[in-house]
């Protein structure tokens, strides 16, 4: 392969790229980016909001904690697998799906993850407009309103602002969370709360089950934020800063949900935003707090509404071939997407605790077996080997529709069906299994078991090694050599 070693010597700071492919000369960045992104994203009051839940739906402290810490690992696993695939792609996430379920059989999984992504925006921006609210003195609603805002304005920016705010909320996070740590230690028995120890399987895992889905949710759009990163980048490395960002910030936030539920005698629901404001003081410190509240959204809150953006790219370009978004068509994409999530946000902003806890992990029953699918695929089956320029290809080699993988993820999703204890629908095993969901479990498991036999023998033709698009430099360094290829 030949190395591009030659960088662009000024960066936009709106991103010109979209869904394509980033050549190498474009590839910038850290693996500390990737850290700092990802904690960043989980420091933030949503994860504050989850931890709580074990407590407030029936959990004691001691056994949330194990619980929380145990999914996070489990689930941050599977998030960070998918991480290390943006280096070595130069892809989003979503694209490569079409490996395993075809060009036109990807937006079957895509759509739902553009659900998804609304549904993370919108209950994020109901927390961000009650802290907005109490910092200008406004209602939650204009909060809200002014939060979806900041949104656009970022997202329209994209990938170089997303990253320097994600350092940025990275360490307002960690001072503020420090300052609420130690407010809520100096007024609260911790010891005596961790001594209340009433174990029951229903609720550890629903403690699992919750962190657990909030690292998974992060699958499909975790790779277009390592996608900048040079290919050389190694995988393991990726895998672990990416990583090891999203699990101790999540459990970090969620330690202090879990106490602050535990110590607020049902004070919690229902004001989530100003109980945890109200541990660390008021006046001008409650003002600082509120403000970092709603910049610790701002992360991820754009991350949904860019990937959000990626995903209807993505979709639009597998029925009519490359597309090159404008910046223009990128800012009416945005608008559309903030635009409905900020709409859910001030329709459900009354009711938000019991639906947030229904909608994350009613999510796994989709997104695990894509997760399972896409990994096995990836790391067991072609083993990296992909053809990259093939997957804007409607009639090459993944062709329009894959029979075999959207088999296999229907049946994934269908399979969990009895497991699943949600508000929107709870099936027939979940009494017999003391009402326990572990239908997140299954989804991982079968799906991935039942991909790696099937495609072994079925699986369509897999390059001898990865391949790339030709890229410009390497054409005008090697004007002799003809070819769309550009193989590892």
């Amino acid at each position: 392969m030949a190395v591009i070693r030659t960088r662009a010597s000024s960066k936009p700071l709106i991103e010109k790229r979209s869904i394509d492919y980033i050549p190498e000369a474009e590839r910038h960045g850290r693996l500390l980016s990737q850290f700092t992104l990802w904690m960043g994203a989980n420091l933030q009051i949503t994860a504050i909001v989850t931890g709580a839940l074990a407590v407030v739906l029936g959990g004691d402290v001691f056994w949330s904690l194990i619980g929380l810490l145990i999914g996070q690992v489990l689930g941050g696993g599977v998030m960070a697998l998918h991480a290390a695939q943006g280096p070595k792609l130069g892809l989003p996430q979503m694209i490569s799906s079409r490996v395993q379920f075809g060009v036109y059989g990807a937006a079957i999984p895509i759509v739902l993850v553009c659900l998804m992504y609304l549904g993370f925006t919108a209950t994020g921006t109901v927390l961000s407009g009650q802290a907005l609210g109490q910092l200008f003195g406004v209602s939650d609603s204009a909060g809200i309103l002014i939060f979806a805002s900041v949104i656009v304005l970022v997202t329209v920016l994209g990938y170089r602002v997303i990253h320097f705010i994600g350092r940025l909320a990275s360490v307002i996070g960690v001072i503020a969370f420090v300052y609420l740590f130690a407010r809520l230690i100096s007024q609260t028995d911790v010891g005596a709360l961790l001594q209340i120890r009433h174990f029951s399987w229903s609720s550890f895992l629903l403690a699992v089950s919750l962190a657990a889905s909030w690292q998974i949710a992060f699958g499909p759009y975790v790779a277009d934020y390592s996608r900048y990163l040079p290919s050389k980048t190694s995988s393991v490395k990726t895998f672990f800063a990416a990583g090891a960002g999203s699990v101790i910030g999540a459990q970090v936030a969620m330690i202090l949900g879990v106490f602050a539920a535990a110590s607020a005698n049902g004070q919690f629901a229902g004001h989530e935003v100003a109980y945890i404001v109200g541990l660390g003081g008021t006046g001008a410190t409650a003002a600082l707090l509120y403000f970092s509240i709603a910049f610790g959204k701002v992360t991820i809150s754009t991350l949904n509404s860019y990937g959000s953006f990626m995903c209807i790219a993505t979709i639009i370009s597998g029925f009519r071939g490359h597309l090159n978004v404008t910046r223009l068509q990128r800012l009416v994409f945005v608008l559309v997407i903030v635009g409905a999530a900020t709409l859910i946000a001030l329709l459900g902003q009354h009711s938000f605790l019991g639906a947030f806890k229904s909608f994350i992990l009613f999510l796994l029953a989709f997104f695990t077996p894509w997760s399972a699918i896409n990994l096995v695929d990836y790391y067991c089956i072609t083993r990296e080997r992909y053809d990259v320029p093939a997957l804007a290809d409607p009639n090459g080699r993944y062709g329009r529709w894959n029979a075999l993988g959207i088999s296999v993820y229907v049946f994934g999703v269908l399979v969990q069906l009895p497991f699943i204890a949600t508000k929107f629908y709870t099936g027939p095993l979940v009494g017999a299994m003391g009402g326990v969901d572990i239908s997140w479990i299954i989804g991982l498991v079968v799906p991935a078991a039942l991909y790696y036999v099937v495609a072994r023998k079925w699986h369509s033709a897999v390059p001898d090694q990865l391949i790339l698009p030709i890229e410009q430099d390497a054409v005008d360094a090697q004007p002799s050599r003809a070819g769309r290829i550009q193989a590892v």
